[in-house]
C-alpha cells in the first residue's frame, strides 16, 4: 500500500472516530439536558465538582456538557417543540381554552403563566403552557396587553372559547379587557358570553376551612393520638395489643397522619382513625399514659365530617390526576358538593347547621354564575343528557327544575348555532374518511356488501334533513347510555366514533369539555394566590425561565413543583428513624402508619 493510500484510509478513520465522537458528545448533552428538564435541576448541576468527580470515575474520558452547551441545547429544542405545537394548534378544528395565573419570583418580580387545553387530533385531552411571561408593572392593563400579544404570537386570537380565571376585582378587570379586544377580533362565540370561567378552587379551600374549624379540636387529638401510638415500640406493641382485645376491626387499614392542610390529607386520616375508634376508646386500659382520645361528641362530629369532606376529596383527586378530567365530570362532583350542603343545613346539630349556612353563601356565588356552563358539558355527555340534569335539578330544588332545563337548553342551542352556521367554512373539519377507495383490489370485493348500508345511510340522512331535525335534535333524542354498561367511558372517545353523525357537535363537545373548572395545578391542590418559584430559577433571565419551563412542560408533561414532594413513606423506613436500630417484626403484617407526604420530619 502507497502512503498515499495509507494516508487516504488514516484521514478516513480519523473522521468515522471524529463524527463517532461528535454523536457520543451529542447523544451526551441531549441525555444531560433531558434530565435537568424532567427532574427541574439546575443548568449547572453537571459542573458542580461532585458530579464531575463521579463522571470522570465512571469514564475518565468523559467531557460532561457545560451549563453554557445545556442552555443552548434548551433554547434549541425550546423552538423546535414550540413549532411543533403552533403547528398543531393551527390544524386542530376545535378552539383552545385557557388558564391564567401568577408566578413570584423572590425578588417579587410577576410571571405570567398561559396555559391551553385542548382537545388534539387523536381526540385526547392536552393541557400546554404556552408562556411563562415576566410582566411589568403586573396591572390590569399591562397584563391584558401581554396575552394579546402572546396570543398573537401562537396564532390562536381567534381560536380561544374561554379563560378560566381566580375570583379577584384584578382578575375581573383583566378578564373584561380581553374580552372586549378578543370580541374587536371575531375571536369569541356568542359575543363571549361562555368565555369567563370562574377558578372553583377559590371556593372549595372556603368551604373546607369552615369545616375543619368545626372539627379542629378532634382532628388535633386523633393526629397526637397516630403520633403517640407511633412514637416507641413499647406503645405500638400495646396498641397492637389493644387492636387484638377489642376485636372487629380491619387491622389492615393504615393509619394515616397528615402534615398538611391539605382537604385530601385531612380527610385521609380523619377517615382512617375512624376505623380504629373502639381501639383509641380502650388503649387507656392498655397505657396510663394516652389521655388525648376524643369525645365520644367528637367521634361523631368527625364522622359527619368524613362524610362532609368525600367529595371534595374526591374533586381533589380528580383534579391532581395524571389526566386532565373533561369537564362533563366536574358537574357531577360539584352537584355532589352541594348536596352535601344541603343536607347538613337539615342537621340535628346546630353547630354543623351554622356551618353549613356559612358555607351555602359562598356556594351560591359560584353555582348561580358557573352552573349553566357545567351543565352543558354534563348534557354532551351521552350517558347523562338533559335526563340526568332533571334528576340533579330535581333532587336539590324540584320547583326550579323545569326552569333550569331551559335556560340549558337555550343557551346549548345558542351555542351550537354558532357552530352549525360555519359548517361551510373553509376551517379544518375533523372528517372519518372513507377509506373503500384506497383499498387494494383484493380487498374491495369483501366492502361491497356495505354498500347497501352505505346507501341506507345516505337515506336516512336526507329523511333527518327533510324533516329539519338539527345534529343536536337528533342527539338529544336519542336513549341514553346506561351508565352499567358505560361507566368507564372515554366520553372523548365516544364523540371520535360519531363524528361522521354529529361533524359539529363534535367539535362543540370537544370545546366544551376540554374547559378545566380550576387554575390550580396538581401540584398546588386549592392553592391560591401567586406561586413562588425557588431561589436557582430566580437567578435566571427571564428568557430562560420561559424557555426551560415551557420545554419542560412539553417534553414530560410536568410542572414545576419547586420543592413539593408526593408519595408516601415507607412505614418501616420511618419506624427506623424513630427508633434507631429497632424493628417493627411482623407489626406490618397488623396494621401500618402512613404519612401523606415523604419528608421525615417530626
Amino acid at each position: 500500500m502507497s502512503d498515499e493510500q495509507v494516508t487516504e484510509v488514516t484521514s478516513q478513520e480519523n473522521m468515522e472516530f471524529d463524527n463517532e465522537v461528535d454523536q457520543r458528545e451529542s447523544q451526551s448533552v441531549d441525555i444531560c439536558a433531558s434530565m435537568i428538564l424532567a427532574h427541574d435541576l439546575p443548568f449547572h448541576f453537571f459542573e458542580q465538582e461532585v458530579i464531575r468527580k463521579y463522571s470522570e470515575f465512571l469514564n475518565p474520558n468523559t467531557v460532561t456538557p457545560t451549563k453554557n452547551v445545556i442552555e443552548a441545547y434548551v433554547s434549541h429544542l425550546y423552538s423546535k417543540e414550540k413549532l411543533k405545537l403552533k403547528q398543531e394548534l393551527a390544524t386542530i378544528p376545535n378552539r383552545i381554552s385557557l388558564t391564567f395565573d401568577l408566578w413570584e419570583s423572590c425578588t417579587t418580580e410577576t410571571y405570567i403563566c398561559l396555559t391551553a387545553h385542548f382537545v388534539n387530533a387523536n381526540w385526547k385531552l392536552n393541557s400546554k403552557l404556552l408562556n411563562f411571561r415576566l410582566v411589568y408593572p403586573p396591572t390590569g392593563g399591562e397584563m391584558c396587553e401581554r396575552i394579546i400579544e402572546l396570543l398573537n404570537d401562537w396564532g390562536i386570537e381567534k381560536k380561544i372559547f374561554s379563560l378560566t380565571l381566580g375570583d379577584s376585582v384584578e382578575n375581573d378587570i383583566l378578564q373584561e379587557q380581553l374580552k372586549t379586544q378578543l370580541g374587536l377580533q371575531n375571536g369569541l362565540l356568542c359575543d363571549g358570553e361562555f368565555f369567563h370561567v370562574h377558578c372553583f378552587a377559590r371556593v372549595l379551600s372556603l368551604i373546607v376551612d369552615e369545616g375543619l374549624k368545626l372539627v379542629g379540636d378532634a382532628a388535633y387529638k386523633i393526629r397526637e393520638s397516630i403520633w403517640f401510638v407511633r412514637g416507641d415500640n413499647n406503645r405500638r406493641e400495646k396498641f397492637k395489643e389493644c387492636v387484638e382485645k377489642v376485636g372487629g376491626v380491619d387491622s389492615s387499614v393504615r393509619l394515616y397522619l397528615n402534615k398538611s392542610m391539605s382537604v385530601n390529607s385531612i380527610y385521609l386520616m380523619l377517615e382512617s382513625a375512624l376505623k380504629y375508634r373502639s381501639v383509641f376508646e380502650s388503649l387507656h386500659l392498655y397505657d396510663d399514659n394516652y389521655k388525648l382520645c376524643p369525645s365520644v361528641e367528637e367521634w361523631k362530629r368527625v364522622e359527619k365530617m368524613c362524610a362532609f369532606l368525600l367529595p371534595f376529596s374526591e374533586i381533589a383527586n380528580m383534579i391532581n390526576g395524571t389526566t386532565h378530567p373533561t369537564s362533563n365530570l366536574c358537574f357531577l362532583q360539584v352537584w355532589k358538593v352541594q348536596c352535601v350542603l344541603v343536607e347538613s343545613l337539615r342537621d340535628e346539630d346546630e353547630v354543623i347547621k351554622r356551618m353549613a349556612e356559612r358555607m351555602m353563601s359562598e356556594f351560591e356565588k359560584y353555582w348561580e354564575e358557573y352552573s349553566v356552563d357545567l351543565a352543558l358539558g354534563a348534557v354532551l355527555d351521552p350517558r347523562m343528557k338533559l335526563s340526568t340534569l332533571a334528576y340533579c335539578y330535581s333532587k336539590l330544588d324540584p320547583s326550579t327544575c323545569e326552569q333550569k332545563l331551559q335556560q340549558v337548553k337555550r343557551k346549548l342551542y345558542m351555542l351550537f348555532d354558532e357552530y352549525s352556521s360555519k359548517n361551510t367554512s373553509s376551517g379544518p373539519k375533523r372528517i372519518i374518511q372513507d377509506q373503500s377507495s384506497n383499498m387494494p383490489l383484493q380487498k374491495k370485493s369483501k366492502s361491497l356488501s356495505h354498500s347497501l348500508f352505505d346507501e341506507l345511510k345516505e337515506h336516512h340522512q336526507q329523511v333527518v334533513t327533510q324533516t329539519g331535525k338539527s345534529q343536536l335534535d337528533i342527539y338529544l333524542d336519542e336513549s341514553d347510555l346506561d351508565f352499567r354498561c358505560y361507566e368507564d367511558m372515554d366520553v372523548l372517545q365516544w364523540w371520535k366514533s360519531n363524528n361522521s353523525r354529529f361533524p359539529d357537535l363534535s367539535i362543540l363537545a370537544c370545546d366544551l369539555l376540554s374547559v378545566p373548572i380550576t387554575t390550580v395545578a396538581s401540584d398546588f391542590e386549592f392553592c391560591m394566590g401567586s406561586r413562588v418559584f425557588n431561589k436557582y430559577k430566580d437567578r435566571m433571565l427571564p428568557m430562560n425561565v420561559e424557555t426551560r419551563m415551557c420545554t419542560r412542560s412539553w417534553l414530560f408533561n410536568l410542572v414545576c413543583n419547586d420543592g413539593e414532594d408526593d408519595g408516601d413513606d415507607d412505614f418501616e423506613e420511618m419506624t427506623n428513624e424513630v427508633d434507631g436500630d429497632e424493628k417493627m417484626d411482623n407489626a406490618s403484617n397488623d396494621y401500618a402508619f402512613e404519612d401523606d407526604d415523604n419528608d421525615g420530619d417530626d
